[in-house]
């Protein structure tokens, strides 16, 4: 058993000092008392660790290629996909393990416990399954028991181009699942969590309702019971025009109409809803999958934060393409979009919790309900889950309470975080992933031959 000792720490009642807690060996949290004397290791502040909600791992190794101006008179989301398709012909297994690592390191050392990879990249170039159908969920899988990351593993169904039905694109055929070649790549993706520790979880992602047909989406609800369930959602202007010419409704309104969302259903950046759909999606109980940095580099659009908070809505948090992770940032992002949008101050912030509480918390809820995942919170019996953050910085002095959350968010910045612990496993430790000199190293092997290929 570990002995953790905290000055401050979060727990479900809120604030507490000289927190004493104990780590069973099954990776869960024992017995927590506040008031205690030091014992153990020594940490500052203790916070639940939240899940990461919506990864494309690959796509980490895309960062920097797609900022210059394109042919096109006007760069947007859909010519950003052009790119990104002609990177795909490139990648091999060997590649999307060494990239997938390194993302889960940057992950933990962000203060994250959880990936949940949103998982579409199936098949080799063309289209042809690999000789093992789920070779790529077996290549995370790998990074993902080489980094102690907590992993929620959600393979893609990716039925069709679009709401004609349309057949994949050339870049596309590395995604492309029909129906029963999907729940074959399902049951064989899970099989590969079989050699993960036990935290580890699947679930089901129907890519969006461009991508697969109503049939298809009612089958992946029903594959998986209990289990999480994603799909992209009303993320671009152009994307709900073509589902409401198809299908006669806006995306949300289809979903609501024809669907039965709860809370096992995260719906992926909701960034063009009217207030009504904003309104009526959030009472379902579905979380709302964020991902501010992303959706900033893609020129997604702005959440309707305040009316979805207002409805009682949840929300957590992703990182989405990974050209940026931060968990800080990420949250800052999405309370400084609403700022940017209102022309007023602390937009999210409630009359008992400050904005980053209040932001905090919510990741928190949120991310514990995407993965599937007994975590967020500081509680006997759930995943030993935790982040310790530095108190003897700049940024944390004199603050007491919700303050230390404020400046953490809207101050703070990269190695703050000094260790996470992933179901008990103590990933990183002095702001450093214990493998990350050979996953870095990895990854620049990797970067240096994807070059000589492209």
């Amino acid at each position: 058993m570990t002995v953790l000792w905290a000055e401050r720490a979060l727990l479900p009642e809120g604030w507490a000092e000289n927190v004493r807690l104990e780590i069973a060996p099954d990776g869960r949290i024992g017995q927590v008392h506040a008031g205690a004397e030091p014992e153990g290791q020594r940490v500052g502040l203790l916070l639940p660790a939240m899940a990461n909600l919506h990864s494309h791992a690959f796509q980490r190794a895309m960062a920097g290629l797609s900022e210059a101006r394109g042919p096109h008179s006007r760069d947007t989301f859909w010519t950003w996909r052009q790119i990104m398709y002609r990177f795909l012909d490139h990648l091999t297994p060997d590649d999307a393990e060494a990239i997938a690592a390194l993302v889960q390191v940057e992950m933990l050392e962000a203060g994250y416990a959880t990936n949940v990879e949103f998982h579409y990249l199936h098949h080799q170039p063309g289209g042809t399954p690999y000789a093992s159908l789920a070779e790529m969920s077996e290549r995370i899988a790998a990074a993902a028991a080489r980094t102690g990351i907590g992993l929620t593993l959600l393979p893609v169904h990716y039925q069709f181009g679009g709401c004609d039905n349309r057949p994949l694109g050339p870049g596309q055929a590395r995604f492309g699942t029909d129906p029963d070649l999907f729940v074959r790549l399902l049951d064989a993706a899970e099989g590969a969590l079989r050699h993960l520790p036990t935290d580890a979880g699947i679930g089901v992602a129907p890519h969006s309702l461009r991508a697969v047909s109503p049939d298809a989406l009612q089958m992946c609800a029903a594959l998986r019971p209990g289990r999480p369930l994603h799909i992209h959602l009303a993320e671009q202007i152009p994307e709900i025009e073509e589902v409401q010419a198809a299908r006669g409704l806006r995306p949300v309104e289809w979903v609501l109409e024809h669907c039965a969302p709860d809370r096992n259903w995260t719906m992926i950046h909701l960034t063009h809803m009217t207030p009504d759909e904003t309104r009526r999606l959030a009472v379902t109980g579905a979380t709302a999958g964020l991902c501010p940095i992303t959706e900033a580099s893609l020129g997604d659009g702005i959440f309707n934060g305040t009316i979805w908070q207002d409805a009682g809505g949840r929300w957590g948090y992703g990182s989405d393409s990974n050209i940026r992770i931060s968990l800080a940032e990420e949250l800052r992002g999405l309370e400084y979009s609403q700022r940017l949008r209102d022309t007023a101050r602390a937009i999210l912030a409630e009359p008992a919790r400050s904005t980053g509480r209040v932001l905090y918390d919510a990741g928190l809820d949120g991310g514990a309900t995407a993965a599937g995942r007994d975590t967020g919170a500081i509680r006997q019996g759930m995943w030993a889950d935790l982040c310790a953050v530095a108190l003897d910085t700049p940024v944390l002095a004199g603050r007491e309470g919700d303050r230390m959350l404020d400046s953490l968010i809207f101050a703070g910045g990269d190695g703050l975080v000094r260790d996470v612990w992933a179901a008990g496993r103590h990933v990183v430790q002095d702001g450093r992933h214990r493998d990350r000199d050979r996953i870095t190293a990895d990854y620049l092997t990797c970067i240096a031959s994807l070059q000589e290929r492209m």
